[in-house]
Parts: structure tokens; sequence; C-alpha cells
């Protein structure tokens, strides 16, 4: 049994948290004498306690991390950097069993302890991708979570043998099939959903869909993708990734279609892109509809930012979503830590009993301090393992 003593759950009392075979077995006020029942203590010394953060949209295949300097040359559009990345990726060795390690260990010592990574599933690279992750988190040596996206980055229908592709990785033990912006990319809505749904349903996995086309044709992507989760009961297993449609439609037609994502059960993941249409985070929130914050890729051949930071990107979500009090910026790290536990299977992730004993402590205040000045990371469990 661990002991991870005088902590403050969420900012509140000091507590004493008891771990066995990494589960968070109890959560008791702290008390100075208990250290004597235990086979390993931790001091926590009054710091404040997360859940550890939950990275809901990664790629962990494609970074670069740890390797020279690899200047960015693609242009500025979706079909230019998936032309960039095809052409250069082989002459760096991506996807890199060493750059993803690397990567991995950066991001665990800053707290994130559960992933769903997309990883690019394609004629070129076939499954190995998925291979090299699963390879790298083995290599760390730590209990992180992980779920599986296979995704086909370069199209689906238009590059014939990516759907078997798909099957292929279902079968072998993906989590999900991933899809890509079904109009512009394929130019065929209904032809590539209806194959990634047939994958989904025959397979028993679940879809996350990188969907970039704006406005109505955005919105009609949408309305096909809840069509089809409805029609094949496939609720809380279809996700849809970026959405910037939805940021960009008239009230009303905003609020109805995130009406029908809640029936559905359909969620949405965001990275929190400056740069893009705002998605209504507080409407979707209100509604029930769940909402992941994920890094997207980091320093790779789409572009060289990312330092994989997911508390300082929840400060950059709820700066986005105009948040100031403290209600909504608690909010914009629950988006981060607990209330993403289904985007990497987990009926619960949070400082309570029966949840994984994944533990970031911090030196602030109270959340809300937490958030904005996204301290550095004093300690980080994963299953109970310390990481940091």
């Amino acid at each position: 049994m661990t002991l991870l003593r005088d902590v403050r759950p969420w900012g509140g009392d000091r507590s004493d948290l008891l771990i066995e075979d990494g589960v968070i077995a109890a959560v008791e006020p702290h008390r100075p004498d208990r250290a004597a029942t235990a086979d390993d203590v931790i001091d926590g010394r009054g710091l404040l306690a997360l859940p550890g953060l939950v990275n809901a949209h990664a790629h962990l295949d494609k970074s670069w991390w740890g390797m020279p300097w690899v200047s960015y040359g693609g242009t500025a559009t979706t079909q230019g950097r998936i032309e960039h990345e095809r052409a250069h990726r082989d002459g760096l060795g991506l996807p890199s069993l060493t750059s993803t390690v690397a990567l991995l260990r950066a991001l665990v010592a800053q707290g994130t302890t559960a992933f769903r990574t997309h990883i690019d599933v394609d004629l070129g690279v076939g499954l190995r991708g998925i291979s090299v992750v699963r390879e790298a988190v083995a290599a760390v040596g730590l209990p992180v979570g992980l779920e599986v996206v296979a995704f086909p980055q370069d199209g689906v229908l238009r590059r014939p043998g990516v759907l078997e592709l798909l099957d292929a990785a279902a079968a072998e033990g993906a989590d999900h099939v991933g899809g890509l912006d079904p109009a512009s990319i394929d130019r065929d809505p209904v032809g590539q959903l209806d194959a990634l749904f047939e994958i989904a349903d025959r397979r028993g996995v679940g879809i996350d869909i990188h969907l970039h086309d704006g406005g109505e044709l955005g919105a009609f992507e949408y309305e096909l993708i809840i069509e089809r989760t409805r029609a094949l009961g496939l609720s809380g297993r279809v996700n849809v990734a970026h959405g910037f449609a939805l940021g960009e439609l008239p009230e009303a037609r905003q609020a109805a279609l995130v009406d029908a994502l809640r029936e559905a059960g359909v969620s949405i993941t965001t990275v929190a892109p400056i740069n893009a249409p705002r998605l209504p985070l507080a409407l979707l929130r209100a509604a029930g509809v769940p909402v992941g914050l994920g890094t997207d890729g980091i320093r790779d051949l789409w572009g060289p930012y990312g330092d994989g930071d997911l508390l300082r990107l929840a400060t950059r979500l709820a700066q986005l979503a105009g948040a100031r009090r403290d209600e909504e910026l608690i909010d914009a790290v629950r988006v981060a830590t607990s209330d993403a536990a289904g985007f990497v299977g987990r009926p619960v992730h949070d400082l309570v009993v029966g949840a994984p004993a994944d533990v970031v402590l911090v030196d602030a205040q109270n959340v809300p301090e937490a958030l904005v000045a996204a301290p550095p990371r004093e300690l980080v469990l994963v299953g109970g393992v310390r990481a940091l």
C-alpha cells in the first residue's frame, strides 16, 4: 500500500490518499500518524492535488521531438500539410520509437497520464505507427492510459486500400477508426461515413473523425454523423475532432445542432486553436455534450509548435472561452482531467475511491490559480507509480 499524505484534492481540505494496486482505495482526512500503516509514504506537503491530465486528441506518432530542429516547409492548407508530411516523414525516420518515447516521457512529466492518440494508417506506413506507439508506451514503463485511433490522414476513399487497413487495425485492437473531412478530402461524405460506420459497427469499435470543414458544409457533415450514430446505436462511441463549423453557425442553428449531438451521444474534442472558429464551450458543457482537450501534433511536419503542457493548454481554452469567474476556470481544468474519463475508456478519472491513482501535485492556492499560473508539476503519479 502507498500513502500519499497531506494533499488538498481540488484545493479542498488536507487529505491522505491510500493507494492499492494502482487504484485509490481511500481518501481520508489528513492524520499525521497514518504513515506507520503504509509500505511507501509520499509526503504531499499540503500541495494542491489534481487528477492526471488527459490528452484527448494527440498525434504521438508524428513528432520529431528530441531530433535536430526541422524547419517547416509545407503549404498552410490541410492538403498542403498532408503532402509535405508524406514527402518528408520517411527521411526523418517517422514514426520514430526514440522520438515517441522521449515525447511521452516529457508529457508524463508535465502531468499527462492518459492519451487518446490518432496514429496514421495509410498505404505508406501500414499499421507500423500503431506498433511504434504501443512499444513506446511499454518502454516508458508506467501504466499510462492509451486509446488508439487508426487515422487515415491521407484520405479514405480516394486512396484504395485504406479502408482495408482501417478494418485490419480495428481487428488487431485499435479502439477507434478515424476519418477526415468526408466532403473536402474524399469529396464523398456519404460514402466515407457509411464505410467508417460499417467498420465500427461490425468490429465493435468507436469512431473519431477530424472535421475541419466550416459553415453549412461542416454542419451537413455533423448531421450525417449524428444520423448514423443514432441508426446504429453507437451513442457514446462517436467523436468529432475540431468541428470548426459549430463555431460559425447562427445562434439558433448552433443550439439545435448541439442538442442533436447531446441526444445522439456524440462528443467533441478541441485543441483550443487560436486561429480557428471558437467552439461554444459553455453551450456544449451546459447541454451535457462531452468535450475533450488535446494537444494535436507537437513539433511535427505540420508545424513546429507545442510543448505538450496540457495544463497550459487548458489556460488557453479558458481564455478563448472568455472565462474569468472561478467556477469557469475550474470547469476548464475539469475538461482536461476528470471529465475526460470517457475519452480514454475509463468510467472514472478523479481523486475518488476506485479511480486509477493518477495524481498531479502543484504549488497553488486553489484550482483557478493552478489554471492561470500552470505551475511546475511537483509530483506525478501514474497508477500509483511515481513518474516525477
